[in-house]
């Protein structure tokens, strides 16, 4: 069954993660999981997980659950993982050589070729014997190795520029570190991942005590206008 093209962007986003869960029960030697155990290990319910997994397809029995095996190989078929995908990293700062690494060594699904820069000090050098190259280089590079997702890990600034030059060869699938956002055309599928914002929200929880909030209820009711409590 091939999948509908209308499927929400958070379905899609959720199978990676019973990918994940799949693979480390298969190393267990897990060989049948139930919706309410893939519910468990993901923190998603188990009515989501069936409706998710039925949008491609009946993978599960009744009474017994889903094999390990078999329902792993059809979401690898579903995501496209079915051959491994060869990937770039533009910028090989901090950020990029780190992605660079743990893509190379933790991803058995992607397979980082090429990183590039434009840091004359970095070309040529080489991330766990991936090669920098100069980012003049990046056109030709991804056209003759039909690179369709690129990971994008260089300052705002320059995020947009890097991101028009990469469409321009035919890449598809852009993940972007840079804390901007990006202008591409409809057919370009952009996924942005924010570490800033992801940590300053994640705060939140640690410092969200019934005392600070009843503070604050408090420090905003003060500070309104005569003219907006008549308003309200």
């Amino acid at each position: 069954m091939m999948p509908d093209r209308n499927i929400s962007k958070s379905v899609i986003k959720r199978l990676p993660l019973y990918l994940r869960i799949l693979d480390q029960m298969i190393q267990r030697e897990i060989s049948m999981v139930s919706s309410k155990e893939l519910s468990s290990e993901s923190g998603l319910t188990a009515e989501q997980i069936r409706k998710d997994l039925a949008y491609f397809g009946a993978f599960g029995t009744r009474g017994a659950g889903y094999n390990t095996e078999f329902l792993r190989e059809k979401i690898i078929k579903i995501i496209g993982l079915d051959n491994t995908i060869d990937t770039v990293v533009i910028g090989a700062g901090n950020l990029g050589t780190a992605l660079t690494r743990y893509n190379s060594a933790k991803n058995p699904y992607v397979n980082v070729v090429a990183v590039f820069d434009r840091d004359p000090q970095l070309i040529g050098q080489e991330i766990d014997k991936i090669r920098i190259y100069s980012i003049e280089e990046a056109p030709d590079f991804i056209k003759d190795n039909q690179i369709k997702v690129v990971i994008v890990a260089v300052p705002a600034g320059a995020a947009q520029e890097v991101v028009d030059l990469v469409i321009s060869q035919g890449v598809k699938a852009i993940l972007n570190f840079a804390p901007v956002k990006l202008n591409v055309p409809a057919e370009v599928h952009v996924h942005n991942a924010d570490l800033t914002i992801e940590l300053q929200s994640l705060i939140y929880y640690s410092s969200a005590d019934e005392d600070r909030l009843k503070r604050l209820h408090q420090e905003v009711k003060a500070a309104k206008s005569p003219k907006t409590l008549l308003l309200e």
